[in-house]
């Protein structure tokens, strides 16, 4: 592993602190503890659910990204776009689901689907590097 994605992985790991707080902030949810509608509720897990698996395979995809033959732009394409994706989507469910008794998305679900976006962005280049490599 790279210097550089070493350090990345650092930080990233230095991330699941935040999803553990999520994961405490979740059982006062689910407690009743804080006042949310079904739709927000079911955002906020999604949010915390979707934060936990894409750090995993942020992780994951850093083992592989020197193993490619990606340089420059690709290569931080492919070392940056799925932790990207991660901080995007599942803020971008807690975004669109914020206010008093919301029960439908607000104007902010586009940073969700600019998530899933560099999440498919980073996957596809991390493939194609691999494949090609």
């Amino acid at each position: 592993m790279t210097d550089v994605s070493r350090i990345i992985a650092g930080a990233i790991l230095l991330t699941i602190v935040t999803i553990q707080f999520g994961g405490y902030f979740m059982t006062k949810i689910v407690r009743g503890q804080v006042p949310m509608t079904d739709f927000q509720k079911s955002f906020a897990r999604a949010g915390h659910a979707h934060a936990g698996v894409l750090v995993i395979l942020s992780l994951v995809a850093l083992l592989y990204v020197d193993q490619t033959g990606l340089s420059g732009f690709w290569l931080w394409i492919a070392r940056l776009a799925i932790p990207t994706a991660a901080i995007l989507m599942s803020g971008g469910f807690f975004a669109s689901s914020a206010g008093k008794d919301r029960t439908q998305p607000n104007q902010f679900l586009w940073i969700l689907w600019l998530g899933a976006a560099s999440l498919a962005v980073g996957v596809l280049t991390l493939g194609i590097g691999l494949i090609t490599a």
